[in-house]
């Protein structure tokens, strides 16, 4: 058995079964690919993957649990040599980051900056996406980091580090009845057809649980991933628009902001990471300039937590600070 027989059965599994494609992101042969998976198959005495002709159909009940393993085995190996570079090239290598539109649009761009200005080496790159899609990225061992809010369920793999808290404010036009009401309500929200996040996203289950503790049923007309595209139909009169705080520093002069942070609980950003992964010493950087109460010896600390009970009374998230 082989480490590259272990990254070639990943590798197709990950790339739907196509050996093809796999091939091509790894800059090697088809034929190569199968003689090597073939190889592994008859070394070990069973299927990983069912064939319909030359054609890979389904992962096979034995494969999923082999999957499993070779993938604990390509992230050890990874640590491995990550943990060699710290001595040998300590301000080189990646960060792969995977989080939200809001994030990424709104919270991260100082933070990266900061950081590609210290580490000019380390090669960054942000991927977005839903907590779902987030979430599978970081059960592949795609990415190192995921920043996400809601869906913890997801992220039951992750080591999740409470980052800061944020509200949510109403969007509305200059002229909108809502834009004369001081101090506005739920029940005077609900009147209006209202524009907001997919459910899951950026904090999405809140402002249902807000609108269900007043026995309000939300009349949500339209949902989008992306912040700006909320304000887009909002100015269209599609609805009121209902989104995080922090993306309204950029807000059109023909759009008012109404505070909402007295009607809705705020929501709490997570940093995560694998359990096992080993840390560069960029990577704990970037995490203390997200979050700058998360300082190595923190994370260290929280780490060496053994039960989840322990690790969940760790934080005192109602101390956390708020992002605007």
């Amino acid at each position: 058995m082989k480490l590259q027989q272990l990254r070639y059965i990943w590798e197709v599994a990950h790339h739907g079964l196509n050996v093809s494609a796999t091939a091509q992101s790894l800059y090697t042969s088809q034929p190569g690919i199968s003689k090597q998976i073939r190889m592994l198959e008859d070394e070990l005495g069973v299927q990983i993957f069912s064939r319909s002709g030359k054609h890979l159909t389904r992962v096979t009940p034995a494969g999923k649990e082999i999957l499993q393993m070779a993938g604990d085995i390509l992230r050890r190996v990874d640590s491995i040599k990550r943990l060699a570079d710290e001595y040998t090239n300590p301000d080189l290598g990646s960060l792969s980051i995977a989080t939200t539109h809001t994030q990424a649009r709104y919270a991260l761009p100082s933070v990266i900056k900061t950081f590609i200005d210290k580490y000019p080496k380390v090669s960054l790159q942000v991927h977005q996406g839903t907590p779902m899609q987030i979430s599978r990225r970081a059960e592949e061992g795609r990415i190192d980091f995921a920043v996400a809010t809601e869906a913890a369920e997801l992220f039951n793999d992750l080591i999740m580090l409470p980052c800061y808290r944020w509200s949510r404010s109403i969007i509305v036009p200059r002229s909108h009845p809502l834009a004369q009401i001081d101090p506005i309500k739920l029940e005077d929200i609900a009147k209006y057809p209202i524009v907001t996040y997919i459910f899951g996203l950026t904090g999405r289950s809140r402002l249902d649980k807000a609108f269900d503790r007043k026995k309000l049923v939300p009349n949500v007309v339209f949902t989008a991933t992306d912040s700006d595209v909320i304000k887009t139909y909002v100015k269209l009169g599609l609805g009121v628009g209902i989104i995080a705080s922090m993306a309204c520093q950029d807000l059109d002069e023909e759009l008012v902001e109404i505070d909402a942070s007295h009607l809705i609980d705020p929501s709490i950003t997570y940093i995560g990471f694998r359990k096992g992964t080993y840390l560069k010493s960029y990577m704990y950087e970037f995490i203390r300039s997200f979050a700058p109460h998360l300082t190595r010896s923190v994370i260290e600390e929280y780490m060496s937590i053994p039960n989840l009970e322990s690790r969940n009374v760790y934080f005192d998230t109602s101390k956390l600070p708020f992002s605007r």
